[in-house]
């Protein structure tokens, strides 16, 4: 699905439970070429080649991963990805050393981590990507965890949040405390996000919502 030009989200659904779950990895077209933005759960490669072939991509046009944080849900099938790619894959420099197995993913169990894959970029706030749809910003927004980055188009008025903030059926519902290691840094993230122009979030679970600026500003009051 095409968010705006270059800018498209990738589902991905999977059964667990008994129920269908469906998360939101996205990738941005650049001119040297496609970043994702995350890659889901291990064993959704197949997904994401669904997603690249219903975008007009293949293997071939990929040429970056950003891991948004360590989760297994975000960073779970890069190893696959790299199979298929010669993708240069970054991460803000405190997620790095949970995905390149310097350190056990913090949510995962002692026994089971998807497959440690080395970062080739260590990114930090401030830093910004040219991409089709303008630049994109990379924004710091620890508190879901350590490492936790969103990306900005400001010139498309969209947000990549990845887990700094949830959708659910009523809109943008700020950070999901069940999963939030520390809540009070992930409500400073949002009042940070809070403070660009955006008017549209992507979030990886919840979706594409039509809401931005205006109602993360709203939930940092309630909140803060």
């Amino acid at each position: 699905m095409e968010i705006t030009d270059g800018v498209y989200a990738f589902p991905q659904t999977i059964e667990r439970d008994g129920a269908e779950r469906t998360f939101y990895p996205s990738a941005v077209d650049t001119p040297t070429g496609l970043l994702l933005v995350d890659v889901g759960l291990q064993g959704q490669v197949e997904q994401i080649e669904a997603n690249l072939t219903e975008a007009g991509f293949d293997w071939d046009d990929v040429r970056g991963v950003i891991i948004t944080h360590q989760d297994g849900d975000h960073a779970g099938a890069l190893s696959a990805v790299l199979e298929r790619t010669d993708a240069t894959v970054y991460t803000h420099a405190g997620c790095s050393p949970y995905v390149d197995g310097r350190k056990h993913p913090i949510k995962s169990s002692d026994d089971e981590r998807y497959p440690p894959v080395g970062v080739d970029v260590a990114l930090v706030g401030g830093v910004a990507f040219r991409t089709e749809a303008g630049p994109m910003d990379v924004v710091f927004t620890p508190g879901h965890t350590p490492g936790h980055i969103s990306l900005h188009l400001p010139d498309a008025g969209v947000l990549l949040a990845a887990d700094a903030t949830v959708a659910d059926e009523d809109g943008l519902a700020g950070p999901d405390e069940r999963f939030t290691l520390d809540m009070d840094e992930a409500l400073e993230s949002l009042a940070k996000l809070a403070t660009l122009e955006f008017d549209r979030t992507l979030c990886h679970h919840g979706g594409l919502v039509d809401e931005g600026t205006s109602r993360l500003a709203a939930l940092v009051d309630d909140d803060l």
